[in-house]
């Protein structure tokens, strides 16, 4: 965990107070002159900008005089977009669930950067699916890249509850080493703002920048754009072999003013348009707390103006920093919409995990717009529950319109989903039927789509569709996979072990509401210990010191990371 120091004082950015430093100090000597105490003191205009240590020397008085103003402790103003859990639903009466792929990462790293601070995270702050994808599961990597991903599924008991099958949809696409990659034409647009001015934000920035310069080819070009009260041009596009001259831009970088973030977007795609590279990575990397204050700061305006841009073939990726203000609810949203991901940076580790260790994922789009739609057997499964993905979720139409915008998947990344089933006939229904609808009367089916009966399909839990777009096309491909009931394994394997003990983990901070509560922390962390595996990277064995972490503050009854802001 970063050590964090309090920043300088600035007195030109403080809050409107009733008495400032400077009217008490004038305030203080003319009351020395009435006492008679002979002490001049000039009330000139330059005196009231004189420094904070001259300010102290005059306000220092007997014990009888007024006390120095004592700064307030800083207000945490995190914001995160508000999660409702997705809920129970009869297969009878929904049998269809549809979603957008996502690749984000940066509630993972969020919520370990807190737990590492001794505090629960604020359960809007924990997307499971998030949590889930931050790790890398093994799955089989397609045989060529005429089809960029290959799809695994799984179904096995639920750890948590034996009544209830667990089925884990695995996406694999395939990697691109990092010599081969298309010539990429990068921005980073840097947040210069005087928020920035924390050690886990700027400084960690430019390490984290630094560590990307370092993979930069010859054929390579990178800008650098910075913004706080109006934007720069810091680094016009550059060869990614002159690494000079790109760090010493990163070097100059220092943190000052207010935040305009919607004219630095609009100069970093301007820059990323005139050095456009055809067939090559075009992409805007923004750094952030996310503290847009001034200019276009409204998100439904940045929104607005990212979809606009995206059309353009440059995407935008947004790498978070920092603590206190950090609005997690903008930048993830802003990747969404700008057909890039979002990664949340707490350490130099990170940023080598993101920058360096998964460049081709976090870089080059492999497949566009995946959207992912189960078709449920209602003759097999009563109910089912997807778990998170509550931001992702589309309508059923949605899948089949082509205009409708999606995740992306990057070389090398892998998508793991997961839903929760309870089969007709095994006791573990949550849901009361419908006393007059069509599930009334035990056994009644719908009929299929294709005309035959779902119970002529008796073998089949569900259909699983997926539609993708290929880079610089305009329709998607679509793959099918039915999922048979005779494939639900009497245990789950070793990366199914592990997603669920992530996603028991998530549910868990979130309140364990669908987390059994004879399974709880305990189950968690036995069942990651269980699959922990090669873990050559040490990942998995840091999840479990997470683990270990929250079921010990939420046991002291941890306070929740204070007051953050909820978005609608």
């Amino acid at each position: 965990m970063l050590s964090r120091t309090a920043p300088r004082l600035d007195t030109s950015t403080l809050p409107a107070r009733p008495l400032s430093l400077a009217a008490l100090a004038a305030g203080l000597a003319l009351a020395l002159v009435m006492a008679g105490c002979g002490k001049k003191v000039d009330h000139a205009e330059a005196d009231a900008a004189a420094s904070v240590e001259e300010t102290a020397n005059v306000i220092a008085m007997p014990a009888a005089a007024e006390p120095a103003y004592q700064a307030e402790p800083p207000v945490n103003t995190e914001r995160y977009a508000k999660i409702e859990a997705n809920p129970i639903h009869r297969v009878a009466e929904q049998p269809v669930s549809t979603f957008s792929i996502d690749v984000d990462t940066g509630s993972y790293a969020n919520v370990r950067r807190m737990l590492a601070a001794g505090e629960l995270p604020p359960k809007d702050a924990v997307r499971v699916e998030e949590l889930v994808n931050y790790f890398d599961y093994g799955y089989p990597r397609p045989d060529s890249k005429d089809t960029p991903f290959k799809v695994s599924t799984e179904l096995a008991p639920a750890p948590w509850n034996a009544r209830h099958v667990l089925m884990q949809i695995g996406i694999q696409g395939y990697d691109v080493d990092k010599q081969a990659l298309p010539p990429a034409n990068l921005v980073l647009l840097i947040d210069t703002s005087g928020s920035m001015d924390e050690p886990d934000k700027l400084p960690l920035l430019k390490r984290a920048f630094a560590q990307l310069a370092t993979q930069l080819r010859a054929k390579d070009r990178v800008s650098i754009v910075a913004y706080a009260g109006s934007a720069g041009l810091v680094l016009a596009p550059t060869a990614g072999d002159r690494g000079g001259e790109i760090l010493d831009a990163l070097e100059r970088l220092q943190a000052g003013g207010s935040t305009n973030g919607g004219e630095g977007i609009q100069l970093a795609y301007a820059t990323a348009r005139q050095a456009f590279i055809e067939g090559g990575i075009n992409r805007v990397l923004l750094a952030t707390d996310g503290d847009f204050n001034v200019g276009v700061s409204d998100q439904s305006a940045l929104e607005t103006l990212v979809a606009d841009q995206r059309k353009s073939g440059i995407a935008l990726s947004t790498l978070g920093f920092g603590t206190g203000n950090y609005n997690d609810a903008m930048a993830e949203q802003l990747a969404d919409i700008g057909n890039g991901n979002h990664a949340y940076i707490d350490s130099a580790l990170e940023a080598q995990k993101v920058l360096i260790e998964e460049l081709g994922s976090t870089l080059m789009t492999i497949a566009g717009d995946v959207k992912v739609q189960v078709e449920f057997n209602p003759a097999v499964v009563a109910e089912y529950r997807l778990i998170g993905y509550e931001n992702r979720v589309l309508k059923r139409e949605d899948f089949n319109n082509d205009r409708v915008d999606a995740g992306e998947i990057g070389a090398g990344h892998d998508v793991t989903a997961l839903y929760e089933l309870a089969l007709v006939g095994s006791g573990g229904e949550s849901v009361d039927p419908l006393r007059y609808g069509k599930d009334s009367q035990a056994g009644e089916a719908k009929p299929a789509a294709d005309g035959a009966s779902a119970q002529g399909k008796s073998d089949e839990l569900a259909l699983l569709r997926l539609r993708y777009k290929r880079p610089g096309e305009n329709d998607s491909r679509l793959i099918e996979t039915p999922m048979l009931r005779r494939g639900i394994a009497a245990e789950p394997s070793e990366r199914m072990r592990f997603a669920a003990a992530v996603a028991g983990f998530g549910d868990l901070l979130r309140g364990g509401t669908y987390v059994e509560q004879n399974f709880g922390w305990d189950g968690v962390i036995g069942l990651a210990r269980s699959a922990r595996g090669d873990d050559r990277n040490g990942y998995r064995g840091e999840f479990l010191q997470l683990a270990q972490t929250a079921r010990s503050l939420q046991a002291k009854g941890g306070a929740t990371k204070g007051a953050a802001v909820a978005e609608e």
